[in-house]
């Protein structure tokens, strides 16, 4: 299971047992959105080759208003 823990300048993941740090710039670079419009499905997607994603993407935006 992988785990997404947002903030303001990127999000800590935990995937595998491993923890790392995807900084804001770089997840705008991969999917070539505004930080806020990107959704945390598109998150998982750069971090497992196939995740099972389940209910409604939401904004990263959203989740840290």
């Amino acid at each position: 299971m992988t785990v997404l823990s947002f903030d303001e300048q990127g999000v800590d993941v935990v995937y595998d047992g491993t923890e790392f740090r995807l900084e804001k710039e770089l997840i705008e670079d991969a999917t070539q959105k505004s930080y806020p419009d990107v959704t945390d499905h598109e998150v998982l997607k750069i971090v497992e080759k196939q995740p099972e994603l389940s209910g409604e993407p939401r904004r990263i935006g959203d989740i840290l208003a």
